[in-house]
C-alpha cells in the first residue's frame, strides 16, 4: 500500500436543524492513501457528500469535530487562507452538477486559468493560454482552441464535465474528489470519463475519492470501498472483498439491489425503508436495525465498533454474524430461479 495522504480520526459534521445540531458525518476514522481509488457508496443521505465536503473545507455553516490530517497537518478547522492555499493546488474537487460549479457569464479558458492564476500569479498570461490548451487536450476534448473561447452553455454535459476536470487537475493536486461526476451523463460519456480518472490517478499518482451510488462505477473503478449508512462507515474493505464477501447487511442489501448480468432471473432485492432525517437518525444502538425487522433486536450492539475481521476488511455491529434476508425474499428468488 502506497504511503498515507490523508487521514481522519473521529470526524463529526454536524448541521443546525431547527434549535440543534445533528451529525450527518458521525465519528468517521479513514484513511486515504497515494495513488488509490476509495469509493465512498451508499444511499442519499448516507453522508458521503458532506464527508467529501469536510474532507476539502468546504462547509460554512457547520460545526466539525474531529480531526483531518493532510500529510501530517491538521486541517480540520484550518483558516480560510490555509484553504485558499491547499484547494485548487494541493486537492481538487470534481463537483456533481457541471452547469452550477461553471459561472455562466465567463468563457471556459478564462475560468481554468483563474485556477492556474490564483497559485501561480507569476505566470505570464501567454504561458496560462498555452497551459489552458493543454488541459482541454488532457481531458480528452476535441478542439481546444474553439472550447477555449465557448461559455458553458455552448458545451454538452459530458464536455461540461471535462472542463470541471481540467480545472479540478490544473494545478497536479495530490488529492481528488469525484463527487458523482458521471450521474448526469449517458453511459457512452461515462465509462470515458471514468477511463479518463483513470489515466489521471495513473499519470499523476493522486489519491481519488470517488463518492457514488452507482456499484458498477465501483467494482471497475475502486481499490478499496468504504460503505456509508446514516452518517457512519458500516463496512470497509478491498474491492475485491466486498463483492465477492461482503458481511454488513447494508452492504449485502446494496449488492442484492443491482440489477445480475449473468441473465439469471432472481428478483432484485429492494431495502425496506429510507435513510431517516438527519434529526431523526437514531443515535443508538445499531442505526441500521430499523430496515432489518425481521432480525432480533439482541443481535445488534448497544453501541456498534468497527471490528476488523480480516487485515484491511471492517464491519460496524455484530447484527453481520446473523443476517439473513427474510423468509418471503428466499421463496421468491427460488421462484424466480426456475
Amino acid at each position: 500500500m502506497d504511503e498515507e495522504l490523508v487521514k481522519i480520526k473521529q470526524l463529526k459534521t454536524s448541521f443546525r436543524v431547527l434549535d440543534d445540531y445533528y451529525a450527518a458525518v458521525d465519528d468517521v476514522t479513514l484513511t486515504i492513501y497515494k495513488n488509490e481509488v476509495l469509493a465512498i457508496v451508499g444511499e442519499s443521505g448516507s453522508g458521503k457528500s458532506a464527508l467529501a465536503f469536510s474532507i476539502m473545507g468546504l462547509h460554512n455553516r457547520a460545526k466539525i469535530e474531529g480531526e483531518i490530517y493532510y500529510r501530517g497537518e491538521n486541517i480540520a478547522n484550518a483558516s480560510p487562507g490555509r484553504w485558499n492555499k491547499l484547494r485548487g493546488r494541493e486537492m481538487g474537487m470534481i463537483f456533481q452538477d457541471s452547469l452550477s460549479a461553471l459561472n455562466p457569464l465567463m468563457i471556459i479558458g478564462t475560468q481554468i486559468e483563474e485556477t492556474l492564476l490564483l497559485h501561480n500569479p507569476k505566470i505570464s498570461a501567454r504561458e496560462r493560454k498555452i497551459r489552458v490548451i493543454d488541459l482541454l487536450m488532457k481531458v480528452g476534448i476535441p478542439r481546444p482552441e474553439k472550447t477555449y473561447y465557448q461559455y458553458p452553455h455552448e458545451l454538452s454535459g459530458g464536455m461540461r464535465q471535462r472542463v470541471i476536470i481540467a480545472i479540478a487537475i490544473a494545478n497536479q493536486p495530490q488529492l481528488l474528489i469525484a463527487d458523482e461526476p458521471t450521474t448526469a451523463l449517458d453511459v457512452t460519456i461515462q465509462a470515458q470519463i471514468l477511463d479518463l480518472l483513470r489515466q489521471l490517478k495513473n499519470e499523476m499518482r493522486a489519491a481519488i475519492v470517488l463518492i457514488t451510488h452507482d456499484l458498477g462505477i465501483v467494482a471497475e473503478m475502486a481499490d478499496r470501498v468504504a460503505v456509508m449508512y446514516a452518517g457512519q462507515i458500516v463496512e470497509i474493505a478491498d474491492v475485491y472483498t466486498l463483492i465477492e464477501n461482503p458481511l454488513h447487511p447494508y452492504t449485502k442489501m446494496l449488492l442484492k439491489s443491482v440489477p445480475s448480468s449473468s441473465g439469471a432471473k432472481s428478483r432484485l432485492h429492494v431495502i425496506q425503508g429510507v435513510v431517516p432525517a438527519l434529526h431523526k437518525l437514531p443515535r443508538e444502538g445499531c442505526r441500521f436495525r430499523g430496515r432489518i425487522p425481521w432480525m432480533d433486536a439482541s443481535v445488534h450492539e448497544s453501541n456498534p465498533m468497527l471490528h476488523e475481521v480480516r487485515p484491511g476488511h471492517y464491519v460496524r455491529c455484530t447484527c453481520y454474524q446473523y443476517f439473513h434476508f427474510p423468509d418471503k425474499y428466499k421463496e421468491e428468488s427460488s421462484h424466480g430461479t426456475h
